[in-house]
């Protein structure tokens, strides 16, 4: 088993920046982030592998950032954020199965 316990997010403007963070209780092959937005499906944020490895959404290059150091917490840095990128925003991880977080909202204001 793999808990997972999420920080960051809120309300912020648009081209604002926010972090989120995501301390997991053992290591993981991955951890990362994916969001739902109200009446959208679950997508991928960004998510790293424990060798470094990075994947991002569409969505989110060149503006996010994903993260990770040797205490098992993943980070995410958005910048320029946009109203679109309004959603719950859900940490995740992957050892044999798949781990998920509560869910951290995340508002953009135009």
């Amino acid at each position: 088993q793999v808990q997972l316990v999420e920080s960051g997010g809120g309300l912020v403007q648009s081209g604002g920046s926010q972090r989120l963070s995501c301390v997991a209780s053992r290591s993981t092959l991955y951890m990362g982030w994916y969001r739902q937005a109200p009446g959208k499906q679950r997508e991928l944020v960004a998510k790293i592998s424990s060798g470094g490895g990075t994947n991002y959404g569409d969505s989110v290059k060149g503006r996010f950032t994903i993260s990770r150091d040797s205490k098992n917490t993943v980070y995410l840095q958005m910048n320029n954020l946009k109203p679109e990128d309004t959603a719950v925003y859900y940490c995740y991880a992957k050892l044999l199965s798949d781990y998920w977080g509560q869910g951290t909202q995340v508002t953009v204001s135009s």
